[in-house]
């Protein structure tokens, strides 16, 4: 959704006629740069969500709960302490700009009425939630901005809050045609980035949307326009949106959701739109998935890192191991030459630089050059080369020990990069950081501020053409609970010779056609995802065993067949 001036309009107006008078019972603080105030009025009570998350900032009211942290953070113990049992006096936009004012009412710890101000500001990577007292100074925010990150303006306990600088735009809700006109007049250019320069609140989309109903094209240049009605038509649209709302999320062409509007816009006619009663329920639809997604994302990027490192690493220490494997194959060469000079002592001499011996190994009885120390006698060369060979096959046996422990390593981890794309929730994630720091991968950090106790992850669920269940697993520890739940004649598959997902039909005798939707999944949840014909391995649950001691996830199985599929691209119904 383009969170601009003109849509935070239209959700202030929305929140302050649901709230207003509304008693605060409870705040929570699930992020540093989110809160939740769940509020009691008309008899109901109403979750507000603030985000000042950089790529999802937006405030609406919210179905969707959420944990918080055992150690609260301290913006949410202050404003605990201030606002529980004070009353939503307004919520209004703040000059036609992108920040949105919560006041409240309450009473002060000597029981006298005072007010108090959230103030929110939704600017992209700037977004903040600010608390502010009734003299108007900061009592805490959720982005401390001192001097260092920002010369223009501090936001810090203790000082004055300050509106961000102006920017000398028209409102959005007085741009008459006549303003409009003289902002325009002489410019040249798209008009949709002219319309954005000139009024406040407008984003790119908002104004391509303005060009769009104005003169019939969004990327119309103003120059192929009527100055005049072009103008006259942007004012009137801004006129009537406050009442033509009609909050709807709009869905590609792949059925996934691609923004959410407070008001029809005809520019993305072609879209597939489902309308909501209120923009806070498109808003809480639309940011369902997104939210997640980018909560995910921004939580798994040290262990993205960590493991991108340690892949790289094993890839050098295997390139290295295979390169001492190499040097090893001279071992025979080394043996051949010891034998030979053993067997020919009398033809070689002390201080010789070499000799050249009949090599009975040959057919051809082919005489070999063989170097030697002109400092040793030629038994002590023999003797050389009889330590050489040993060393290279002491070599070759160690570096293929330690080649195919480098290898079963890297299986692991860039399994474990597989299992980190699957994730999509807290659960999944918090199992695959806490095997990382079984093994050593990641340090064991005791965070205070851990939510509280996550509820053990579920594998992905899906239902076959044929109506069987086929489940999915996300991560090792899932992979292992599912297969080794299963019934011993239920089928089990996994793409072959790569990392991937253990992946269960339930229920036993499924038909031929179940088999190669499931192998479809099971290619799909695999670094094959990208490919064709990608070889899926599949048997009965009961041939699949774990050996002692192996890391969660990894098992070895026997009887099993083989197909090419290429991956299937169906959503789970969990």
């Amino acid at each position: 959704m383009p969170l601009d001036g003109l849509t935070l309009g239209l959700i202030a107006r929305e929140l302050d006629a649901k709230l207003a008078g509304g008693r605060i019972d409870r705040i929570i603080q699930p992020e540093r740069d989110e809160l939740i105030l769940t509020v009691r009025n008309g008899g109901a009570n109403h979750m507000l969500l603030l985000s000042a998350s950089a790529g999802c900032a937006r405030a609406h009211l919210t179905n969707i709960k959420k944990s918080s942290p055992l150690e609260p953070f301290n913006l949410c113990m202050l404003m605990r302490k201030h606002l529980t049992g004070g009353r939503i006096a307004q919520i209004r936009q703040a000059e036609s700009d992108r920040i949105l004012e919560i006041e409240i009412d309450h009473l002060d710890e000597l029981g006298d009425p005072t007010k108090k101000v959230i103030v929110c500001e939704f600017m992209g990577k700037h977004s903040n939630l600010i608390f502010t007292g009734a003299d108007g100074r900061i009592i805490d925010s959720a982005r401390r901005v001192t001097e260092a990150i920002s010369s223009v303006r501090e936001v810090l306990p203790g000082l004055r809050y300050e509106r961000p600088p102006a920017h000398g735009k028209i409102p959005f809700d007085c741009a008459e045609a006549d303003a409009l006109r003289c902002a325009l007049e002489g410019k040249s250019g798209p008009l949709h980035k002219l319309i954005s320069a000139a009024v406040s609140g407008m984003s790119t989309q908002t104004a391509r949307e303005l060009a769009f109903r104005a003169c019939g094209n969004e990327d119309a240049h103003i120059e192929e326009c009527d100055l005049n009605a072009a103008c006259a038509a942007v004012a009137d649209v801004l006129r009537a949106i406050p009442d033509s709302v009609a909050p709807a999320v709009l869905y590609g062409d792949d059925g996934r959701p691609v923004d959410a509007v407070a008001f029809p816009y005809l520019s993305r006619a072609h879209l597939r739109r489902e309308e909501f009663p209120t923009i806070s329920a498109a808003m809480d639809e639309f940011y369902r998935s997104r939210d997640r997604a980018e909560r995910i994302s921004q939580k798994s990027a040290a262990i993205h890192r960590t493991l991108k490192t340690n892949i790289e690493r094993c890839e050098r220490k295997l390139a290295l191991q295979r390169e001492a494997l190499l040097g090893a194959e001279r071992m025979e060469e080394y043996r051949v030459s010891g034998e030979l000079l053993t067997a020919n002592l009398h033809l070689a001499e002390k201080g010789m630089k070499s000799v050249s011996l009949p090599n009975y190994y040959d057919p051809e009885l082919k005489e070999t050059e063989i170097p030697l120390d002109v400092k040793l006698s030629p038994a002590q060369n023999a003797q050389r080369y009889f330590k050489l060979y040993q060393k290279a096959r002491n070599a070759r046996t160690l570096a293929a020990e330690q080649i195919e422990k480098t290898s079963a390593e890297l299986a692991y981890l860039e399994g474990q990069m597989d299992n980190l794309g699957k994730c999509s929730g807290e659960s999944e994630l918090a199992e695959l950081r806490a095997e990382l720091e079984k093994y050593g991968y990641l340090r064991h950090t005791a965070n205070r501020r851990q939510m509280k106790q996550l509820p053990p992850s579920q594998p992905m669920k899906f239902t076959a053409p044929s109506g069987a269940t086929v489940l999915v697993g996300k991560n090792n520890l899932q992979n292992d609970k599912l297969t080794f739940s299963a019934e011993p004649d239920e089928i089990w598959l996994h793409a072959k010779d790569m990392p991937g997902s253990h992946v269960i039909i339930v229920g036993a005798g499924p038909d031929d056609e179940t088999i190669l939707y499931a192998a479809r999944l099971a290619a799909a949840y695999s670094r094959g995802a990208r490919s064709s014909n990608v070889p899926v391995d599949y048997t009965r649950r009961r041939f699949v065993r774990k050996p002692s001691g192996a890391k969660p996830g990894f098992v070895i199985y026997t009887n099993q067949k083989t197909l090419y599929v290429t991956p299937e691209d169906v959503r789970s119904e969990d």
